[in-house]
């Protein structure tokens, strides 16, 4: 059996600095952990998890809370999850789920304290937010995907939800549009206080008004039936609507199917946009959408970093980081018709 000592001799260190290597417990110079782990695949050397999680008292373990159960997870979250996990990996951690309710503070806590991880990231974050305190007050690290409403001297990672809504605003304006109707998230999620539908729809109000176009919102739930009928009030809203935002993948489909349904052409009668969505849905239509895309991987890359550096206390909390969305062009706006 291959053991630390082979690998150390293979990548003439020492032992110590393999385990160093190994376990994150000093810092190890670049090109010298390189070798060890080049040492290590050469040789088939596997570490073994439980020896190492009692040398070290910490499991290699980071949680991610989802309320899978609630929220469903749609394309997006599923790009997170895949680079969080990847991400782990690279860094000598592995990724679970614990699928736990917003009102499950107390079993997350424990968890954590039984040493079953040694951090959370936490998913689907509202603007008060009571299990970020629960957390922080047992000591246990965490890294938010998303912010509360006061987010100062907390780890998280979230989407630019300000410069997302600017850029949104200034396509459809720059192609002349100045009535334009919002497809947010549903009721529940406005009254929960989750942040990107409370965030997008001030953001995009407030652009709408530096550009002088109208902008009017409805609030749906997330299937495409729903959809279809965010249409209608909307256009009860403003009959003279020209182009449509949504921020709910279900429900866009809902809108481009009614929308066909009344006999309003994509993009020449109206323009759909659809933000924080991710690729899978752009050619989900007739015909592709124009969106801005979600930056799943990279928050769940960035996330689970800033997470691990706190575990191995390399920063004692990294800095926030915001992602704005990016624009892809597809086929589903363009230029305002004369009447």
């Amino acid at each position: 059996m291959v053991t630390m000592a082979d690998v150390a001799r293979r990548a003439n260190v020492s032992l110590s600095t393999v385990s160093y290597a190994l376990n994150s417990t000093r810092p190890v110079a670049v090109d010298t952990r390189e070798r060890v782990f080049s040492a290590m695949a050469e040789l088939g050397y596997h570490r073994n998890a439980a020896a190492r999680s009692l040398a070290a008292r910490k499991s290699h373990v980071v949680a991610l809370i989802f309320p899978a159960v609630e929220i469903g997870i749609g394309s997006t979250i599923g790009e997170f999850v895949a680079s969080a996990a990847a991400t782990a990996r690279e860094r000598g951690y592995h990724l679970v789920l614990w699928p736990l309710r917003a009102d499950e503070s107390a079993d997350m806590v424990e968890l954590a304290r039984q040493g079953q991880a040694d951090g959370v990231l936490l998913m689907e974050v509202t603007l008060e937010d009571a299990r970020v305190a629960a957390l922080r007050d047992a000591g246990i690290p965490v890294t938010l995907i998303g912010r509360t409403r006061e987010p100062e001297g907390l780890s998280y990672v979230d989407i630019d939800f300000e410069c997302t809504a600017a850029e949104a605003v200034a396509h459809l304006a720059g192609l002349g549009h100045e009535h334009i109707g919002f497809v947010n998230h549903s009721v529940r999620t406005q009254e929960a206080g989750y942040g990107p539908t409370v965030r997008m729809s001030a953001d995009l109000a407030t652009s709408a008004a530096a550009h002088g176009v109208r902008l009017v919102q409805t609030l749906c739930e997330e299937t495409p039936v729903a959809g279809r009928a965010a249409v209608h009030d909307l256009l009860a809203a403003d009959s003279e609507l020209t182009a449509i935002i949504t921020m709910n993948e279900m429900a866009t489909f809902g809108v481009t199917a009614e929308l066909a349904q009344l006999g309003r052409r994509i993009p020449e009668d109206v323009s759909v946009l659809a933000v924080v969505t991710s690729p899978g849905v752009v050619a989900s239509t007739v015909p592709p959408l124009t969106v801005l895309l979600s930056p799943g991987a990279e928050l769940g890359r960035l996330g689970t970093h800033c997470l691990i550096d706190q575990i191995e206390a390399t920063v004692p909390v990294p800095r926030p980081v915001l992602v704005p969305c990016g624009l892809a062009a597809g086929g589903s706006t363009a230029p305002v018709r004369p009447h």
